[in-house]
């Protein structure tokens, strides 16, 4: 499962994966720095804590985008 934002403050899109088959739980923010998590639930924590749907060009990927993972979330853990 992948998720581009595409964010006010850059012209490249902030990136979210959640790749249960391979590990691999990454947020590429609009800087084009990184972070890397060990668990899914991790990921979301961070996303909530850190990002603002306003921060954002169409807050409502956003919220389409949390939406989504805690409904992969709920089904798959």
């Amino acid at each position: 499962m992948e998720f581009l934002l595409r964010c006010k403050d850059n012209a490249y899109p902030c990136v979210v994966t959640i790749d249960e088959d391979n590990g691999r739980y990454m947020i590429r923010k609009s800087d084009s720095s990184g972070e890397v998590f060990n668990f899914p639930d991790e990921l979301v924590a961070w996303i909530l804590a850190n990002w603002e749907p306003q921060d954002f060009i169409c807050e409502e990927d956003f919220h389409a985008m949390v939406k989504g993972i805690q409904e992969y979330m709920t089904v798959n853990h």
